[in-house]
């Protein structure tokens, strides 16, 4: 991804700095008016609003006082909660918020220097891979002298309504903020990869394994980095508990407590325990471990100071991590993946592809094809091809598009329902598939109308294609696909139709027939020496290009299910199947089959006898291979 700033409207904070300093006067900004068409798009604002400089509502304005804190902030009238958590996320974290906030120290207030305050901010977010860097001016909307949305909890601190402000530019408007998703914020943040995890769905409530599970995956998420949010499903009201529906919270902690008065003892009881932020900044659970319950009684002084209990409405509260799992439906799993190979930690392979989802009447540049039940269109799509190299290995995938809530004044603002289909192809696949013939879908995503799709899933050892669609053929838009893997992958884009014409194809010439093959299976193998090890691998070759299966080992009967596809030069060139057994000094041929693969040949299964080198049947040790086959001399068909 570009280590570049992309500079918001072309608005650059240092030279719009110095030219304020130059007219001795402070910023007004031309591209985000103090004015309503900033605040809202669909309605008047229900008073007069004016709109303020710090320095207009108190004494001695900061953009912290005593740091950064999750207690900072307070949502106002906006309904924006989801934004308000994902910032009480961001607080706990100063790595993390100090590239949201850059050159702070260069921002806040001097008092020893009034005249180097000129009323201007800048923050960053990030974007499909770029960090965007947005100037405001400090002029904030207020009614009655007060702040109308996002403030602190201290009268003189404003970083959190000047982080609104320019989320708010950068989105369209104020309005623009009204309902959200607070994982999106958080990646806008951070450029984490967001995870989005339902409880219910996951049994969670029922399983006392798998909610062990998921206890030390998020203590481990919070440890390296991560962020957490989690909100319940429904329309804004109260539970019993005190817990509010349709409201996002943010998880400022994910602990292990102690039960009793010492900590000498080696066999204490530990508890799992959750903390939340309600971003109201009141509103707490009133159920078991809430602030003056009786349970803490059970917890020693020290122990309470070590996990940073304090009993006030704050919006802050601890429960246990059962009756969390109990009362919350939804959670985003926000991870800051590890690729640096300078940690103690698992370390990622990271590749990211930069994409865009265009239109095109030719259907060879069309990739806007839709979801898979667009049979006529889907391949059309944008191609990524990827290696997994181990036997079994844990992948993740996310696939973003791009934000669309600055269309919301026109009323396009929703995200697109987007998704993935993942394919097992052939394992020397180089060019886009233009028809599935003999690959095997592997895995699909969730489609969904949200900025983001995730998933984790574990492929087999072989090379994939990711295909990324829109639901609905002929959108257009912009998207990162992004994928973490244990080992190197190989990850690129599939942009060819065909091979690409070099200076060997002259002398060589160019391809003229394109054929498919996939070896299903070897059977019938009976070796003469019943106590010989049989190790059984294929080769497949055509012309110089050749495809090796993995070996089967101690069996005379397999299924590889091993693909390829040769683009053939000489047509009188057969595709030649040859099955070995690996052994320690030399590995024996034990047979092979020749075939033409000419494009009358019949695509249904076939089972081939095996012969040896001069076309006999193999007397050493006979059997017979099961495979599928397509030819064609239209290169593109495939």
């Amino acid at each position: 991804m570009s280590s570049e700033v992309i500079y918001f409207k072309g608005q650059k904070y240092d030279e719009l700095k110095q030219e304020c300093a130059k007219q001795g006067q402070l910023f007004e900004d031309p591209e985000f008016p103090a004015s309503d068409e900033s605040l809202l798009y669909s309605k008047p604002p229900s008073g007069k609003v004016e709109w303020k400089r710090p320095k207009d509502l108190c004494e001695d304005p900061h953009l912290f006082v005593e740091g950064i804190s999750s207690h900072d902030l307070h949502q106002g009238k906006l309904g924006n909660c989801w934004f308000v958590a994902a910032c009480s996320c961001l607080a706990l974290k100063k790595d993390l918020w100090q590239k949201v906030i850059p050159d702070w120290k260069q921002q806040e207030w001097d008092p020893r220097r009034p005249n180097k305050y000129k009323g201007i901010f800048h923050f960053r977010f990030w974007s499909l891979g770029d960090w965007i860097d947005v100037v405001i001016d400090d002029r904030l909307p207020t009614m009655n002298g007060e702040l109308i949305y996002c403030h602190s909890n201290v009268p003189n601190e404003f970083w959190s309504a000047l982080l609104e402000k320019a989320y708010a530019k950068f989105a369209g408007s104020y309005e623009a903020l009204d309902g959200g998703n607070t994982a999106d914020a958080i990646v806008d943040f951070t450029g984490a990869v967001t995870e989005p995890l339902d409880l219910l769905k996951g049994k969670y409530r029922e399983h006392i394994t798998q909610r062990t599970t998921l206890f030390e995956d998020l203590l481990k998420v919070h440890k390296r980095g991560g962020l957490i949010s989690c909100s319940i499903v429904g329309h804004e009201t109260q539970t019993e508990f005190g817990l509010v529906k349709g409201h996002a919270y943010s998880v400022t902690a994910v602990r292990k407590v102690t039960l009793g008065q010492t900590l000498l003892c080696s066999k204490s009881e530990k508890i799992f325990m959750i903390r939340l932020r309600n971003p109201w900044g009141n509103k707490e659970w009133s159920g078991p471990w809430s602030d003056n319950s009786e349970e803490w009684n059970s917890v020693s002084e020290s122990e309470r100071s070590r996990v940073g209990l304090t009993v006030k409405d704050d919006g802050e509260f601890w429960m246990t991590f059962d009756d969390w799992c109990k009362s919350f439906t939804n959670v985003d799993i926000c991870r800051i993946i590890n690729t640096s190979c300078f940690t103690i930690h698992k370390t990622w392979e990271k590749n990211v592809a930069r994409g865009a989802w265009t239109q095109n009447e030719n259907s060879l540049l069309n990739r806007s094809g839709g979801c898979f039940n667009n049979t006529a269109t889907f391949l059309q799509n944008p191609q990524y091809v990827f290696n997994v190299k181990k036997k079994n290995d844990e992948v993740l995938i996310s696939l973003q598009q791009e934000d669309r809530r600055n269309l919301k004044r026109e009323g396009k603002g929703d995200s697109f329902i987007i998704g993935f289909e993942i394919f097992k192809v052939e394992e020397n696949r180089t060019c886009r598939i233009h028809k599935l013939y003999f690959q095997e879908k592997a895995s699909t995503s969730t489609y969904i109308n949200l900025r983001t799709v995730f998933m984790r899933v574990v492929l087999k050892k072989g090379r994939y294609v990711i295909i990324p669609t829109t639901y609905c053929p002929g959108i257009t838009s912009k998207f990162i696909l992004r994928l973490f893997t244990d080992v190197p992958s190989q990850f690129r884009e599939l942009k060819l139709d065909r091979p690409k014409i070099t200076f060997w194809n002259y002398i060589f010439g160019n391809p003229r027939r394109v054929t498919q093959i996939l070896v299903h299976s070897v059977e019938g193998l009976t070796m003469k020496d019943q106590s010989e090890e049989v190790n059984l691998y294929l080769v497949i070759q055509c012309e110089k290009e050749k495809v090796s299966s993995e070996v089967q080992k101690y069996t005379g009967s397999a299924v590889f299910e091993t693909r390829a596809v040769f683009y053939r030069r000489d047509l009188d060139e057969p595709i030649v199947v040859q099955v070995w057994n690996r052994n320690v000094c030399r590995d024996q041929l034990l047979g092979q089959a020749v075939l033409p693969a000419s494009p009358s040949d019949p695509r249904e299964l076939q089972t081939v006898p095996l012969q040896d080198r001069a076309g006999q049947e193999a007397a050493e040790m006979p059997g017979r291979i099961k495979l599928k086959m397509v030819s064609s001399d239209d290169l593109e068909e495939m």
